[in-house]
């Protein structure tokens, strides 16, 4: 099969590898799209180093091409989307519902060879069936808004509660999308203007300065609970010092950078700081299916662009300079 390695940073190169076989539990995926996430740019890029050449891609969709030893309740042509965090269900962290901290975890597409390829296999229970009212487009999109699904439910923001979202990359438009749709109100801020005025057309309110102008906007507006999104120190240190009084801070950008706040106004203004890593298997992904089905939102609506798997270079160099909302790489294409 054809599939694109990550040679070194910023070189994909495409390698004719054998089809990979669906183990004991397993199926095997034909891919027909998968997502560009920020975290594979970041990769591309240099920023987590890899410690050998790989399939770097996560956000898979697809139809079950193979089933392994003791697979039950599947079929062949099933239209699934691929769940890429897999715990290893025998550690304390995944004993206590908290899979998504596993240490031990396998991450398609990261320690083992992911999506950008023409197959992939993976236990079946972490590949999902996609209801008949789910276009590909919306499919495509899950594992991204799972993301987005866990982080606001972690909150303790509720709807009809003011939330703040700052960086609008695929997550921050994803969850201020999720959000508005549930009936909550969103400020974001962002730097790119057609990522902002996208969230804008939308129904949030654009709300920008540094720390002591957002703190006196969120405070006016009583927000309950601020999302950082942009992956970046330097916001999450904006973020800690323009919090407002009894507010959270839902940390989703990954940054490796320190970032700065003053223990005093944390302490004293009661704001809680609240990380939010990926999603719990198996309640997220659920959930956002679901809320797909329902058109009760339509992730669909942040992608930007589709490439063909032969032009994956030139998809993740356009990824890279920051414009896009979503790029797919089509394998049908």
């Amino acid at each position: 099969m054809n599939a694109f390695f990550l040679e070194k940073p910023q070189q994909l190169s495409a390698r004719n590898i054998p089809v990979p076989e669906p183990g004991r539990g397993e199926v095997r995926v034909k891919l027909a799209q998968v997502g560009v996430c920020g975290s594979d740019v970041h990769v591309f890029l240099g920023h987590r180093p890899l410690s050998r050449p790989t399939v770097i891609g996560h956000e898979g969709y697809g139809f079950i091409d193979k089933l392994g030893a003791a697979v039950t309740n599947r079929t062949i042509g099933e239209r699934v989307v691929i769940e890429p965090n897999i715990p290893c269900m025998n550690c304390r962290f995944c004993f206590t519902g908290k899979g998504h901290i596993c240490p031990n975890k396998r991450v398609i597409g990261l320690t083992e060879n992911g999506c950008f390829a023409e197959y992939v296999c993976l236990p079946s229970a972490f590949c999902w069936a996609i209801p008949d009212e789910i276009d590909a487009a919306n499919a495509v999109c899950i594992e991204p808004t799972a993301v987005s699904v866990h982080a606001l439910f972690l909150s303790s923001a509720r709807p009809g509660d003011t939330i703040a979202v700052v960086g609008l990359g695929a997550i921050g438009l994803l969850l201020t999308h999720l959000a508005l749709r549930l009936g909550y109100r969103v400020l974001v801020s962002e730097i790119s203007e057609s990522k902002l005025q996208k969230a804008v057309n939308e129904g949030a309110i654009a709300a920008q300065g540094d720390a002591p102008t957002l703190n006196a906007i969120w405070e006016a507006h009583e927000v309950a609970a601020v999302f950082e999104c942009a992956g970046s120190a330097g916001a999450v240190s904006l973020v800690a010092g323009a919090a407002p009084r009894g507010s959270e801070i839902v940390l989703l950008g990954l940054s490796e950078k320190h970032a700065q706040f003053t223990p005093l106004k944390i302490a004293r203004e009661g704001i809680t700081i609240v990380p939010s890593l990926i999603y719990q298997h198996p309640t997220d992904f659920r959930r956002t299916i679901e809320l797909i089905r329902r058109q009760q939102i339509t992730p669909a609506t942040i992608i930007s662009g589709y490439y063909p798997l032969n032009d994956i270079q030139a998809a993740f160099e356009r990824a890279a300079t920051g414009e896009e909302s979503k790029l797919i790489i089509d394998l049908t294409a």
